[in-house]
């Protein structure tokens, strides 16, 4: 028998074991509870999002999903904890923008989202709105018009977000970069003082999460000037992009991502990857989202990791070139 021959039979072999293996572990998995590591406190939209989608993952998998809040340092506990864990479908986490970012602000963060972790889909975009009290700047509607006004003080405008090194104020310190204007920013310490303090006028504009100011935007309270997502928001359809009001190519989304450790099975992938995609497909999870805070949205194990890699190269350059800092 040929070299060549025997060659062959033992790839042959090989490629049959991997094949084998992988349909059992799609099989057998999962024979045991699963847990879902929140990196943040119980109660936020992380948090309610991640107790919403892991019911539903339970009654599909027929085995119990354990949500585990594992707070503190914009998610890097949970990430490590994560990332240490054995590649084996029984444990996950929700990933939410602040821990993409966090490796940024924390040289003992330990992690990089881009490697250390194995991508299964995207759950919720958490669209972020430009507002403004309209006492304090009024017949500003649009965003043309607030960088006009912007530019014609003689000392900067104030704007808010929820904290230091946020996504809110990285993606502000984009925008004016983008669209040659300044402002200062007011940091605070969480986005709920930081919309009561633009209602009551303390600072005049706010980068702020589309869902938690929406009923502040219909009640005239405040007033919506643009979204930062690429595409227009179901939920304020009249409400323009900022590319589409003149600032060509800026989108800024903040998410939340359904994410393993390193090395993860293949199929055990696809499986949970179908499984989301049905269930961010059910109107009535839908619903429930919108009501934790955030827009259902799906996206395969693919495409988000070359979204989570573009975005981490795209924000990593302004962090660096602002010499920003967190909180």
């Amino acid at each position: 028998m040929s070299k060549t021959h025997i060659t062959r039979r033992v790839l042959l072999a090989a490629a049959t074991t991997v094949l084998a293996s992988s349909a059992w572990a799609q099989a057998a998995w999962p024979s045991k509870p699963i847990t879902l590591i929140v990196p943040f406190p119980a109660g936020g939209p992380t948090d309610v999002v991640s107790r919403i989608v892991g019911k539903e993952l339970s009654e599909r998998l027929g085995q119990p999903v354990i949500v585990e809040n594992k707070a503190g340092a914009s998610g890097s506990i949970a990430a490590n904890q994560v990332k240490r864990a054995a590649p084996d479908g029984y444990t996950l986490m929700t990933l939410a923008t602040p821990t993409v970012f966090a490796p940024l602000f924390y040289k003992g963060a330990g992690y990089d989202v881009t490697k250390d972790f194995t991508p299964i889909s995207m759950i919720y975009d958490l669209p972020i709105v430009m507002v403004v009290n309209p006492t304090k700047l009024p017949g500003v509607d649009t965003l043309p018009k607030l960088i006009e006004t912007a530019r014609a003080q003689k000392e900067p405008l104030h704007y808010t977000t929820s904290g230091a090194g946020s996504f809110g104020h990285m993606s502000m310190e984009l925008l004016q970069d983008m669209g040659k204007f300044d402002m200062q920013h007011v940091a605070y310490k969480g986005g709920a003082p930081a919309i009561a303090d633009t209602i009551g006028g303390q600072v005049s504009i706010m980068y702020a999460d589309l869902v938690a100011a929406l009923p502040h935007i219909k009640s005239g309270k405040l007033v919506a000037v643009a979204v930062g997502s690429p595409e227009r928001v179901s939920v304020v359809p009249e409400v323009k992009t900022i590319a589409e009001q003149g600032i060509d190519g800026f989108a800024a989304v903040s998410l939340g991502a359904l994410l393993g450790p390193n090395g993860m099975d293949p199929a055990v992938v696809e499986r949970l990857n179908k499984e989301m995609k049905e269930i961010l497909a059910t109107p009535e999870v839908q619903t429930r989202i919108l009501g934790a805070g955030a827009i259902a949205k799906f996206m395969p194990a693919a495409e988000l990791q070359k979204s989570l890699s573009a975005d981490y190269a795209k924000w990593s350059k302004v962090v660096k070139e602002k010499g920003m800092v967190a909180e």
